[in-house]
């Protein structure tokens, strides 16, 4: 089994990958093998790209608050691991930044999933990781499966997206945040404190 050193060697001399390499842009993951949860999302933001760490935006504020998680757990406990679907930003479109690149995470995933037998919880994150992960299982759109988020449990925990761009669906579903969050909080909670 190839390293997480070999893999990020390979997903750089990828053609697919050939003009963010030559452009001196690394792909942006984290794979640990002690960690236990999995951040599953799009592909990062632009300022995540330029400073090279992962959900550093106001959407990584938002996911962590979500979470009940500082920076410094975050970033340090070695117990979250990110894989987002694309490892680059994928530019703009007319409403948002673009979807992840098609065939990327059927390529990759795999390998770096097996880096992390530790994975108790991964979280989805948006409707691009939640179709990939999830399919068409039970629910019939984001809203739903969020919603109904037990329905997925003990592996995936299906999250909206914590953009800005979705403050207004937060302010029509006010049961994410008083029945989802908590029992997101709770889980997290759990998982940092279990040796």
């Amino acid at each position: 089994m190839a390293t997480v050193a070999e893999l990020f060697r390979q997903i750089q001399d990828d053609p697919q990958n050939q003009s963010f390499t030559k452009q001196g842009i690394q792909p942006l993951f984290h794979v640990d093998p002690q960690a236990e949860i999995l951040i599953i999302s799009q592909a990062p933001s632009r300022k995540a790209q330029a400073s090279m760490v992962f959900w550093d935006d106001p959407s990584g504020d938002r996911l962590r608050d979500w979470m009940g998680l500082n920076k410094t757990e975050f970033y340090h406990s070695g117990k979250i691991a990110v894989m987002p679907l694309d490892f680059y930003y994928p530019g703009k479109g007319a409403h948002g930044d673009l979807p992840p690149r098609k065939g990327f995470a059927q390529k990759w995933h795999p390998p770096l999933l097996a880096q992390m037998p530790n994975i108790k919880l991964k979280l989805l994150i948006g409707q691009y990781a939640q179709k990939y992960y999830l399919g068409n299982r039970r629910q019939r759109n984001l809203t739903e499966k969020v919603r109904h988020f037990e329905d997925y449990l003990p592996d995936y925990f299906p999250l909206v997206h914590p953009s800005p761009l979705n403050y207004g669906w937060m302010k029509q579903h006010p049961w994410f945040l008083t029945d989802v969050v908590p029992n997101l909080q709770g889980r997290i909670r759990k998982i940092m404190q279990d040796d």
